[in-house]
Parts: C-alpha cells; structure tokens; sequence
C-alpha cells in the first residue's frame, strides 16, 4: 500500500488527487451559522462540556460521504451534537424535537 491509500478520509493535505483544485485564499467573512456555531463551541468548552479533542476526534469520525458534503461549521455541529449525545448532555428525543421546531 502506497502512503495515500493509508491516508484518513479527512487528511486531505498534499493528495495529488485535491492538488488540482485551487486554493481559495481571498479573505471571507463568516455566517451567521459559523459565528454561532463557533460561539457554542466556546461556552461548551467553559462549561467543561466539550473540548477542541473531542470535536477534533468527532469531525476526524464523520463518515467520508459525509465529510465531503459537509460544510467546515456543518462538520464542527455534527460533532458538537455528537459529543452532547455520547455524553447525555441532550437525548435523541430532545434533538429530534428541537430540530422539528425548526
């Protein structure tokens, strides 16, 4: 097996087959959606109920199909739901209700 057939979905960096693609280097602002997700990943982390391992280890375990289709805030909410689950910070029920209220 070559080094890249060993490569993690998720690590992307210097494989030939996303060297093509440009990389976007203009600055740009964030979302609405990135600011917030990123405001609740911080009171997390002070309320001890989540840290940058764990969203890190959680982004790291979303299915590749997934990751790609994915969004950078959409990935880092997928595993900031998925710690609070694994922890019972939030049940599924609860989840499922507040995303039906929507």
């Amino acid at each position: 097996m070559d080094k890249e057939a060993q490569r993690a979905h998720h690590d992307l960096g210097g494989a030939s087959k996303f060297m093509c693609e440009p990389v976007d280097i203009e600055p740009h602002g964030l979302t609405a959606f990135d600011r917030e997700v990123d405001a609740l990943r911080q009171v997390l982390a002070v309320k001890k109920l989540g840290s940058v391992d764990e969203l890190r280890r959680g982004i790291e375990a979303i299915p590749e199909a997934d990751y790609h289709r994915l969004s950078y805030y959409q990935r880092w909410i997928r595993s900031i739901t998925d710690n609070l689950l694994r922890h019972g910070v939030i049940t599924e029920d609860e989840l499922r209700a507040a995303l039906e209220s929507v």
